[in-house]
């Protein structure tokens, strides 16, 4: 199964999700993997009252195990319903890579 696959199934039969977005953002980043880099924008009720740590926190342990093979960074953006309609449903853009040798 390829990474991002593995990531989307995993997060939605864990948590119940209103909008799950997960780019590869692979191609920014220099190294020859090319499923290592991935931005989630994850909404769901059961973020309401988590600080934005303890949203990380559950996210990394979801994925712990695509942590320990292959996945070298994951950009998290998590968010309430509520937070996400404040956001006009709009996730920040991520940075270039500024390592390596790109």
């Amino acid at each position: 199964m390829k990474v991002q696959a593995a990531i989307e199934e995993r997060l939605r039969k864990s948590i119940i999700l209103e909008h799950l977005e997960i780019v590869n953002e692979s191609h920014k980043h220099s190294g020859p993997a090319t499923e290592s880099h991935f931005k989630i924008t994850a909404v769901a009720d059961e973020f309401e009252g988590m600080s934005a740590v303890k949203r990380h926190q559950r996210i990394y342990a979801l994925l712990a195990d695509q942590l320990k093979n292959g996945v070298h960074a994951l950009a998290l953006h998590t968010y309430t319903p509520d937070e996400w309609d404040f956001k006009n449903a709009v996730s920040p853009s991520s940075p270039d890579c500024v390592g390596g040798s790109h």
